[in-house]
């Protein structure tokens, strides 16, 4: 039978996942606490590690299928076998991978079957980037576990970063009779919703059904935070190992703002107001899986270098998909950036039970007024979503200005004005 692979404990009030990817294949050899599934929970992606080494048995359920806290999901044989290397199982594989790739990659922009994927062993996040770049997954290296493509390994070869082989230039004149099957062909494709996004479109559609959602929005000039950032963001990263970014500015300014206007930072409980004496940010973060918040916690109390260090060391465990449920737990205030994605206005959702989102935006140059002259500045738009049983329109516009007082004077933010 083997030793037994368990679904490990997920946290507080977790008692059930989706097993999103296989990554071990029976008869290929597993190392003590080497990774052989990820599961997929309500927040985030979790590995469940071999308990043994040995050789990797019975897959007992498939992609895709709900599992339970606890429930046996494979076998692990322990013995010599684990020792030797997984090449046995791997020469088999080789050949299939190309094969299979290149009959799919000339002229759709690299669509691939989910055949070719598991041939080629793509997670969904990498088959994602591979069909969104054009890239040719069967040329390139991985530099993940076992040779695996990674989402950066296709970003990268995007990019140009990395020269992919020249050996495919035949392909496209040999097929010849293929291009017109190719040509007109319409598809479709069913993916099953992970875990993840299930629950943010369940989540976000319980924030519309019982918050009275309203949007207030205001622009701010960016000239003096930039000008600051210019001056100081060289001994900044020389100094912290960091770089200074724009996050920065606004989570201080959103903590100085909080304290004149606390309904913003502050959420409904039954009957009752909660008011919170401290600011705890949830920073929306783009991961391969879907938009997640982990949280900066007590961010009214931390320098500017503690606000970008959490703020890089979040966004680096969203790329990897290692966030855990603690660092996304709690949050009394969230703060989205549309701007690096292009967005020049939206009207962010809150994140119950919060109260209050603030959307920043793309900074782009617009001619403004000053001292009665038309100049070119570098605008941003803000936009705060709030639920409007708890703060007021006066309170909500009140909360805007103080930021863009902030941001367009930074130095409020050192004597807290």
């Amino acid at each position: 039978m083997g030793i037994e692979v368990k679904v490990p404990t997920l946290g507080e009030s977790i008692t059930e996942a989706t097993l999103g990817q296989w990554l071990k294949k029976p008869g290929e050899a597993v190392a003590v606490d080497e990774p052989v599934a990820s599961l997929e929970t309500d927040k985030v992606s979790v590995e469940v590690p071999s308990p043994v080494a040995g050789t990797f048995g019975e897959a007992m359920v498939a992609e895709g299928d709900t599992v339970n806290v606890g429930a046996v999901i494979a076998t692990i044989s322990e013995g010599a076998a684990g020792s030797a290397p997984a090449a046995t199982s791997a020469p088999a594989q080789a050949p299939a991978a190309p094969a299979s790739a290149a009959s799919a990659a000339p002229t759709q922009g690299h669509e691939i079957t989910d055949e070719q994927a598991q041939a080629l062993r793509l997670s969904p996040a990498v088959r994602r980037a591979v069909q969104e770049s054009g890239v040719d997954p069967s040329a390139l290296t991985g530099s993940g576990r076992d040779g695996r493509l990674t989402k950066e390994d296709v970003q990268k070869a995007a990019e140009g970063k990395v020269a992919q082989p020249s050996a495919p230039a035949p392909a496209p004149v040999a097929p010849a009779s293929a291009a017109p099957v190719a040509t007109g062909e319409r598809r479709e494709e069913r993916v099953r919703m992970t875990r993840l996004r299930q629950t943010i479109a369940t989540r976000l559609k319980e924030a519309q059904n019982t918050a009275a959602l309203l949007t207030t929005f205001n622009d701010v000039d960016m000239t003096e935070v930039i000008a600051a950032r210019a001056r100081y963001k060289d001994l900044f990263e020389k100094k912290h190992g960091i770089r200074l970014g724009f996050m920065g500015f606004f989570v201080k300014a959103a903590a100085l703002a909080a304290r004149d206007v606390p309904s913003v930072n502050a959420r409904i409980e039954g009957d009752e107001i909660v008011y919170h004496d401290y600011l705890d940010v949830s920073v929306a973060v783009s991961a391969p899986k879907g938009l997640v918040v982990p949280v900066i916690r007590s961010a009214d109390r931390m320098s500017f270098a503690e606000i970008e260090g959490a703020i890089a060391g979040y966004g680096k465990k969203a790329k990897e998909g290692t966030l855990t449920q603690a660092d996304m737990a709690g949050g009394t205030f969230t703060i989205s950036n549309g701007g690096v994605f292009g967005s020049l206005l939206s009207t962010p959702i809150i994140n119950p039970p919060q109260s209050a989102v603030l959307g920043m935006h793309r900074i782009e140059e617009r001619p403004v007024v000053r001292d009665g002259q038309i100049v070119a500045r570098p605008m941003m738009y803000l936009a705060l979503s709030y639920d409007h049983r708890l703060v007021d329109g006066r309170e909500a516009v009140t909360f805007l200005v103080r930021i863009k007082e902030a941001i367009e004077d930074p130095t409020r933010l050192l004597i807290d004005l």
